[in-house]
């Protein structure tokens, strides 16, 4: 894609100025999903970093711009990963790019994983489906720095096994399972083929992760109703709602609280998320269509 096709998006914050990325590799996921790998193009990232959790505004020239989360390890901010579900207009789109090929990039943007709010303690981190994606630079940081923690359990789960992405890097989790003393439960809705694993919704695997309610601290992403779930789940358990945390999708368009497409309540994703605190929009996720 030439980037003289290029129509700037109007919001342009001061200091988030519009970068251009090369696509280096893509690696499907999933029959929805692909992550896209890339670099920046001569100069473009000086200066550029970002924490767990946060997302980047992608813009493919002639096509448009959408919030995607970024899904690769924050100490290497020059190697980019977004994992995109193919699933609208722009998105779509993402299907037509080739390494070689230029995109833009704004960010990063929104608030990240309280990681440091796990220290001491046990951290739960809980994902469905494509929800593994906004979590899974915080699971690196933390096995990274598994000195920090406690106990450290990663509960995944996706509606049937071919659903589940990064396939090829849970295997490397397990692996790291009695070195690092990380404990990964994995569990589908459905099971096909030869899945070896847990079958049950991902709420199901509380009772087989022995969660100590008083020395955690729980990450959740996935699907709204997951998110109702889990939240519920993880409160009958005894973990305080403060110690709960939520990242939540709202169709964005220009990350800084602008054009409204993402409210949420009183609340703007794209600002004063997309990770909240359980108790601040718990209400909300009971809302239907909100």
């Amino acid at each position: 894609m030439s980037t003289t096709e290029l129509r700037e998006p109007a919001a342009q914050p001061e200091g988030r100025p519009m970068r251009i990325a090369v696509i280096q590799r893509i690696v499907p996921e999933t029959p929805e999903s692909s992550t896209y790998w890339m670099t920046w193009r001569g100069n473009d990232g000086e200066g550029y970093a970002f924490e767990a959790g946060q997302f980047n505004m992608l813009y493919l020239f002639g096509v448009g711009e959408v919030a995607i989360s970024i899904s690769s390890n924050p100490m290497h901010p020059h190697h980019l990963g977004h994992t995109v579900r193919h699933v609208g207009r722009v998105t779509n789109a993402f299907r037509n790019l080739r390494p070689g090929d230029e995109i833009g990039v704004r960010g990063p943007f929104g608030k990240p994983w309280p990681l440091h709010e796990a220290e001491g303690g046990d951290l739960v981190i809980v994902a469905g489906g494509v929800g593994v994606c906004p979590v899974r630079p915080a699971v690196e940081s933390a096995m990274r720095n598994r000195d920090r923690y406690r106990r450290l359990i990663l509960l995944l789960g996706a509606r049937t096994p071919d659903l589940l992405p990064y396939k090829d890097q849970l295997d490397e989790w397990v692996a790291l399972m009695e070195r690092l003393g990380v404990e990964l439960h994995l569990t589908v809705d459905e099971a096909v083929g030869t899945w070896l694993y847990d079958i049950g919704v991902v709420t199901t695997l509380f009772p087989k992760a022995r969660i100590e309610p008083a020395r955690t601290t729980a990450f959740m992403c996935g699907p709204e109703v997951m998110l109702r779930f889990a939240g519920r789940g993880l409160r009958e358990l005894g973990v305080p709602a403060e110690r709960i945390y939520l990242s939540t999708e709202r169709h964005m368009e220009c990350g800084i609280g602008l054009c409204g497409h993402c409210q949420l309540g009183p609340y703007f994703v794209c600002t004063d998320g997309p990770v909240f605190r359980y108790d601040e929009i718990a209400p909300l996720l009971e809302v239907r269509e909100l």
